[in-house]
């Protein structure tokens, strides 16, 4: 089996509308239906697939995710651009929609803002550096992790 892509990712929400809200309206992701008598909705943020993220509502009552360091989902990290630039907007973009930034981390190969979504499933937003400094030196994604600020 060779792998091709990384199809989709698939989260449990409390509350769909409130989610479908965030992945939409604040991290900008197209809906691309709400299917399963409204309970589920698919989204991308490509629009080359018919979906990149499925929220499935599983009620209010559910239990949040675990945090701190434990086996399991950790992040879902979802590219915004190439430059700064770009991820000052994005962080801009965050501040103003009223979404807390949990911290911010230069890679070396990248640049990260992380955030929780309504539901405490962390995700990161990032720009990439210039691709070359990892194929001309993979170690570089091993680079200890610096904070950033931006």
């Amino acid at each position: 089996m060779e792998v091709k892509d990384l199809g989709h990712v698939v989260f449990f929400v409390r509350d769909l509308a409130r989610s479908a809200h965030f992945y939409r309206d604040v991290l900008g992701f197209k809906e691309i239906g709400p299917f399963g008598g409204g309970a589920a909705a698919f989204v991308s943020a490509s629009g080359r697939t018919h979906h990149e993220l499925l929220l499935i509502e599983v009620g209010p009552d559910a239990p949040r995710p675990p945090t701190g360091h434990r086996a399991g989902f950790y992040h879902v990290g979802l590219k915004v651009g190439d430059t700064l630039d770009e991820l000052r907007q994005a962080k801009d973009e965050l501040e103003r929609a009223g979404v807390p930034i949990i911290g911010m981390s230069d890679h070396t190969v990248s640049k990260s803002i992380y955030l929780l979504d309504p539901d405490g499933n962390e995700v990161e937003v990032y720009v990439d550096a210039d691709p070359a400094l990892w194929r001309d030196n993979p170690a570089a994604v091993l680079a200890p992790i610096k904070p950033l600020a931006l």
